[in-house]
């Protein structure tokens, strides 16, 4: 019997997509054992400050692609929209999973929407990306800094830290979560743009294993991962960060692709959007077109201004 490993962060979260992946390649082959590495990513360690800060790119996916350089595993499963444009030499992203719904949640004990929030609110969330959007859409709120699994923020949630948080519907629906919380409510995608690659998996391997590429290849979605690569050529183009102030989003409908892209600073100033359609049969430079739109409308400036503004408000004081 072949065996495979899959390296997997150890979160909650990480193992069911994990776990997800590996009952999907028992059933497409039953002959084949696959067993879970569980390992704890540097992302899941820091986190007394915000992912910004860290330093560096791939905080949740590095470790996993040193197990497989190891030779610890024959693939690792991520969330796509932590995995960096760069995937290092002798790895390969090989398989994008069908997307799921990418739109992000509200959710509150207190208050039924963003809308019905009062001024001066504190709304957690991790992301600049979020706080971007939030602010736009709600300038008289306030965001504040929210880390940890996802049990961890809905239990700072219930224990009044904040007014309401933000998270990706995602991940509250594939761990039964939405249930024990009294107000829900998605945001409509025109409302919050999602990042690179939410609510697809992607799959990376080692470069030049045609038996597991075979293999997963059978899990890719066509549609999910052309939407993926133009999202993430965008990224590629403009130099974000995972954690950087950007929103894109592609979509595939009729053979048509739509594409969007925000970029802005943290409190919702200085906004770029830009979209465009394209062929499907015709779409492999759109991510790279939209790139160069927000370049040309001064995407480097803000971009390099949000981390300024990031780096200084997270700075501690001099003593």
């Amino acid at each position: 019997m072949q065996s495979i490993t899959i390296a997997t962060r150890a979160s909650q979260l990480a193992l069911w997509q994990a776990n997800y992946i590996k009952t999907k390649i028992q059933k497409l082959y039953p002959d084949i054992e696959v067993k879970l590495n569980k390992i704890v990513s540097k992302g899941d360690k820091i986190l007394d400050k915000p992912l910004a800060l860290i330093g560096g790119k791939g905080h949740f996916t590095k470790e996993l692609e040193d197990a497989m350089l190891n030779g610890e595993a024959n693939m690792a499963v991520h969330s796509l929209k932590d995995v960096p444009t760069y995937i290092p030499d002798g790895l390969k992203l090989a398989a994008v999973t069908k997307r799921k719904d990418q739109r992000d949640i509200f959710v509150s004990h207190k208050y039924k929407n963003l809308k019905s929030l009062p001024k001066g609110a504190t709304v957690g969330t991790t992301s600049l990306r979020r706080q971007m959007q939030l602010s736009k859409l709600r300038p008289d709120i306030k965001t504040k800094e929210l880390r940890g699994n996802i049990n961890t923020r809905l239990k700072k949630l219930a224990m009044g830290q904040y007014d309401a948080i933000v998270l990706a519907y995602i991940g509250l629906k594939r761990l039964d979560l939405l249930k024990n919380i009294p107000y829900a409510k998605k945001f409509k995608l025109d409302d919050m743009i999602p990042p690179m690659g939410q609510a697809s998996l992607g799959i990376e391997i080692i470069d030049g294993d045609k038996k597991i590429e075979q293999i997963v290849l059978s899990l890719n979605d066509e549609n999910s991962y052309i939407c993926a690569k133009l999202e993430r050529d965008f990224i590629d183009r403009i130099q974000a960060g995972c954690s950087a102030p950007v929103a894109c989003h592609a979509k595939i409908s009729d053979d048509i692709v739509d594409m969007e892209v925000m970029i802005g600073l943290p409190n919702g100033e200085n906004i770029i959007y830009h979209k465009a359609t394209a062929l499907k049969s015709n779409c492999e430079n759109l991510g790279l077109q939209l790139a160069s739109d927000c370049i040309l409308s001064g995407a480097k400036e803000v971009l390099k201004k949000a981390e300024q503004i990031t780096q200084k408000q997270y700075r501690p004081e001099r003593l």
